[in-house]
Parts: C-alpha cells; structure tokens; sequence
C-alpha cells in the first residue's frame, strides 16, 4: 500500500507545470515584501483556479534585454516546462536602439524554441519622447517576435494599472512612489490581466486546470 501512495504522489508531482519568469525589477518584486510581488501573487492566482504550477522568480532589478539573453540559458533548466518573458523596460530607460532590444528577445526566444518551451511574451509601450520612430520600432517588435516564434502575446506589463488610473483609481495606491514600480495593489491588477494569459501558457506546456 505503501508503494501504491509513494508512486501516486510522484505521478501527481510529474504533472506540476513549472514556469520561469524572465524579467527584470517588475518581475522580482522591487520594493514589496516577497508574497506581494508578481511572481507569489501570480503562482497563487494560478493555484486557486486550479492549475497545479510552480512559478519560478527569474527577475533581475535592473536587466536588460540584453542581461535576459546572458540568463537564458541558466534559466532554462530541465524542470522549466514554460517562460513568461518580460524584458525591455530597462531598455527603455537607457534609451537602447529597439534593433538591439529585438535581437536580445530573438535570441531568447530563440533559445527557448530549441529547448522545445513554450513562452508568453509580454510587451511593454514606448513613450513619444524618444520620436515616433523610435516608438513605432519598440512597440511593433513584441507582437511582430511572438508572430515569428510562435509564442503567446500579452499586450502590456503595466497596462492594467494605466487603464485603472485613467479610470479614476488613485496613482498612490497602485504605484509605489516611485512611479516606476507597482504597489501590491497594482501586482493584483497585473496578476489578474496576466493570468489567463498564463494558463494558455501552462496548457500549451501540457498542463491542465
């Protein structure tokens, strides 16, 4: 009986879906405590709609583009069976050339297509300060990269928390002060833009809900 219970329990463990999440200061949570950053709030959301996921902090305060692609390979390890990927605020920032932002996605994208995993880009909107052409590069490269790798597409990180404060909702209780980095509350907001997102993600790693 024993063995019946030990070998049940190692095929339910076999079916936990394990998504890494590839990003930088948003993704590991700058500034809250760690269960109200993106990566808990979102394993949680997952959890209480019933998919049975583990979701991994692979988010670096700070990265590039370019530090995604140098993590990649160390990110996707052998349990990692899907990947979130949201880079590109950094970028953004320091006012990098969108051909080099793109072909540092390529790239990662690249590498979790020959690893065979499954990835969920997630775009990000550039502001009109650095020219419409600048823009129109940065903002087409996202969907245009998921269309050629075959990946899933989310529009915006911080998307929800701009919509919720267009509509009314006080800066103060979504963003931090710093106004770059959401507030617990404005995780929520994102986590539950994002989630549906990320359960076609962990159905097209094969696992179900």
């Amino acid at each position: 009986m024993l063995g019946v219970v030990l070998l049940s329990g190692g095929a339910a463990a076999a079916d936990t879906v394990t998504v890494a999440a590839l990003g930088d200061s948003l993704t590991q949570g700058y500034g809250l405590v760690p269960g109200d950053g993106f990566v808990p709030q979102l394993e949680g959301w997952l959890r209480a709609g019933g998919a049975d996921v583990v979701v991994l902090n692979a988010g670096v305060s700070g990265d590039t583009t370019q530090g995604g692609l140098s993590r990649v390979g160390w990110t996707l390890t052998p349990e990692v069976d899907a990947m979130i990927v949201a880079l590109g605020g950094n970028d953004l920032l320091r006012g990098i050339d969108p051909a080099v932002s793109r072909a540092n996605l390529d790239g990662i994208l690249t590498a979790a297509g020959e690893a065979g995993v499954p990835v969920l880009l997630v775009g990000m909107t550039a502001p009109g300060n650095y020219g419409p052409d600048y823009k129109a590069a940065f903002d087409a490269m996202y969907p245009e990269l998921a269309a050629e790798h075959g990946a899933l597409l989310a529009d915006s990180f911080l998307g929800p928390v701009a919509e919720a404060t267009e509509g009314g909702a006080a800066m103060r209780t979504l963003m931090q002060p710093d106004g770059i980095h959401p507030s617990a509350e404005g995780v929520r907001l994102i986590v539950e833009a994002l989630g549906p997102h990320v359960l076609e993600l962990v159905a097209a790693a094969g696992g179900g809900t």
